[in-house]
């Protein structure tokens, strides 16, 4: 229902994450996608104030948390081609976490495991996040956001 309760989110699914990890974000304009990758930021321990979503430049790249952060912006790619351009395929399949924004737009490229992440709004004030795991391996993160937290609360 806000921006920190999405923020929020991104920092509990920070915490279930993996260098290698690939997460790739669908959704419209002002959905929320860059704010949950600034709270997946922040608990990476990069300084998420500095995280913003890279349209202009296509990748940013943050590499003082505890494991780096490649945050793709695909909202300006016209074909997924243009991905070899920046040599994508070396921070994707990196040593650090990617966030996709705009995966839709990578066509025949996108990777064959990841984690689909699709915010949609719900009405003006609320967003809704599924979260669904695509190929091997990312079951483990579903899994483990859905155990209980500590103090006997579920988290969600």
């Amino acid at each position: 229902e806000s921006a920190e309760e999405t923020r929020e989110a991104g920092r509990r699914l920070a915490a279930e994450l993996k260098s290698g990890d690939i997460l790739c974000f669908y959704g419209g304009l002002g959905s929320g996608k860059t704010t949950m990758i600034q709270g997946i930021a922040d608990g990476l321990k990069v300084q998420s104030d500095y995280v913003h979503s890279p349209t202009f430049t296509l990748m940013n790249v943050y590499d003082h948390g505890r494991i780096p952060l490649y945050h793709f912006d695909m909202y300006r790619i016209d074909e997924p081609q243009q991905m070899f351009d920046i040599g994508y395929d070396e921070f994707l399949y990196g040593e650090g976490i990617a966030v996709v924004e705009w995966s839709e737009r990578f066509g025949p490229y996108l990777p064959a495991a990841y984690l689909r992440m699709e915010l949609t709004f719900v009405d003006e004030h609320q967003r809704r996040v599924e979260m669904t795991a695509v190929g091997a391996g990312y079951d483990r993160v579903l899994q483990r956001l859905a155990r209980p937290a500590a103090g006997g609360k579920g988290r969600s």
